[in-house]
């Protein structure tokens, strides 16, 4: 089960949505370019995931953060890294419509281990 640390309780989910039928070069490129670059900036993801009921062609993942500066600065490191911009070219072709979306942890002493 994948869940964000504690001590990062801000969390970015993002949705991509792929071209029809393009799923796997999307994958491929992503693992193959953007990967490296994402662990080296973001570090390791909560999660990352393709959709299968509801909306098809679609890949989720979600990055957890300390707060907004600490997300700022590790999306400038991944935006100013050339690696990044080799993958921004590859996958442009792919890449139909992508959302956004900040999520704060939610305080429930049931879950808080």
């Amino acid at each position: 089960m994948f869940t964000a640390p504690q001590d990062r309780p801000l969390v970015n989910l993002r949705v991509y949505t792929i071209t029809p039928r393009r799923m796997a070069e999307f994958l491929e490129v992503f693992d193959r370019v953007a990967m490296p670059v994402l662990l080296r900036s973001l570090g390791a993801p909560i999660g990352f995931y393709t959709s299968t009921v509801g909306t098809l062609n679609q890949v989720v993942h979600l990055w957890a953060y300390r707060d907004m500066a600490d997300m700022e600065a590790r999306w400038h490191a991944r935006d100013t890294d050339p690696d990044f911009a080799e993958y921004m070219r590859a996958s442009a072709h792919l890449v139909v419509a992508q959302e956004d979306r900040l999520l704060r942890a939610a305080p429930l002493p049931s879950l808080a281990g």
